[in-house]
């Protein structure tokens, strides 16, 4: 074995192990917020040790960060992604709501959306977690909002503004995710898709594109 291979084998090896690590620290700070997420938390919980994790990551904010960034990848992967293949307006619209229902209800992460568990630690402080934070959240609220003006643009939805609609939508899932977490219950997100089907047919849009809510 010459030096690169041994090189690029402890490189995979280190890889896997920050890929195992970080998929324990989205879960944790899912139920305990990025504030309980700590070096030392996350060693007992991952079974590694203190040390090993600080290597990987520096410090407690590098942890927050890189915990950050992976959540954003599946949250991507969950929602948006698998939306995409439906046309920009009310289907992927309606693709988009239903996969954000499902990613909270199928519990992808222990305490549903992660951004909704971790945007209470960070909403009233300055720095880099924080503002990776909401980068993440107006990125998603942005996109889901693109939906809707290109649903209105191409006579798929009737609304005055598009944010305001967007706005409202985006409320139901997340409602529903706080409901269902309050009270241990799938109903909310029952009722959600009803209240999204509802009040999208009511703005016009196509029966068809609402069927995309089901799923």
């Amino acid at each position: 074995m010459n030096d690169r291979t041994e090189t690029d084998g402890r490189r995979a090896r280190g890889d896997a192990s920050r890929s195992v690590i970080l998929e324990r620290a989205t879960d944790l700070a899912s139920v305990d917020g990025l504030d309980g997420l700590t070096i030392g938390r996350l060693a007992t919980a991952a079974g590694s040790s203190k040390s090993s994790i600080a290597t990987l990551f520096r410090s407690k904010e590098g942890l927050q960060l890189a915990t950050v960034a992976v959540a954003r990848e599946i949250f991507t992967e969950r929602i948006i992604e698998p939306a995409r293949a439906e046309p920009r307006g009310a289907r992927r619209l309606a693709a988009l709501l239903g996969n954000a229902l499902a990613y909270s209800r199928d519990r992808v992460f222990s305490g549903g959306c992660f951004f909704a568990a971790t945007a209470a630690d960070v909403d009233s402080k300055p720095g880099p977690v924080s503002d990776a934070v909401r980068a993440a959240l107006a990125e998603w609220y942005r996109y889901l909002e693109l939906q809707v003006e290109a649903a209105i643009a191409g006579g798929e939805l009737r609304a005055e503004s598009a944010s305001a609609l967007a706005f409202e939508l985006v409320s139901l899932t997340e409602h529903a995710n706080a409901r269902s977490l309050l009270f241990g219950s799938v109903a909310p997100y029952e009722v959600a898709g009803r209240a999204l089907r509802d009040r999208l047919r009511t703005a016009g849009a196509d029966p068809e594109a609402l069927e995309l809510l089901r799923r």
